[in-house]
């Protein structure tokens, strides 16, 4: 069974899409976006939270979460993705890269109707990010900061610790 590359974990709009498809391209292989994958299958998100409940997301996500982390992918993950147990468990068997954000940072992020939880804004997020954080924390095996917004360089630090056999750091 293959496993991925790495799975990118974190909070809304710390940029885990965006730098998986950055280190995607630097190894040449492919990445899976579970939120994409949901999207791709079943509609927006939004719609799907505002029709059908959070509930049934979750279990679109979890299908979708199942089965990318059988791919040798680089693969990232919706932020409540983590919640799930069963993901947690298989979390702990493959290379988990957390990626974090300051509060700032995120701000100008998250002005976005496709984030369902976060409608009420920053304090939304916070809310999130403090019930979440835990989890995500012992989940990775790395953690890297993306507010400065340089998503390249964060990439490129990612690519060069698979690279390397991925040694455990708290941070690069």
């Amino acid at each position: 069974m293959a496993i991925p590359l790495a799975v990118f974990i974190g909070p809304p709009a710390s940029g885990k899409s965006k730098v998986a498809k950055r280190v995607a391209a630097e190894l040449n292989v492919p990445r899976l976006d579970t939120d994409k994958l949901v999207v791709a299958q079943y509609g927006s998100i939004s719609d799907i939270f505002d029709q059908q409940g959070e509930a049934v997301f979750r279990g679109y996500e979890r299908d979708a979460v199942k089965n990318a982390l059988q791919e040798e992918a680089i693969v990232s993950l919706g932020g409540g993705a983590v919640l799930n147990t069963d993901t947690q468990n298989e979390l702990r068997r493959v290379p988990v890269v957390l990626l974090t954000v300051s509060e700032e940072a995120v701000a100008e992020r998250i002005a976005d109707p496709k984030r369902p939880l976060l409608r009420d804004g920053i304090s939304a997020w916070k809310q999130l990010v403090s019930e979440r954080m835990p989890i995500y924390q012992e989940l990775a095996w790395l953690t890297l900061d993306t507010s400065t917004g340089d998503l390249e360089a964060v990439a490129h630090r990612v690519t060069d610790w698979i690279r390397s056999g991925y040694p455990r750091e708290s941070s690069l």
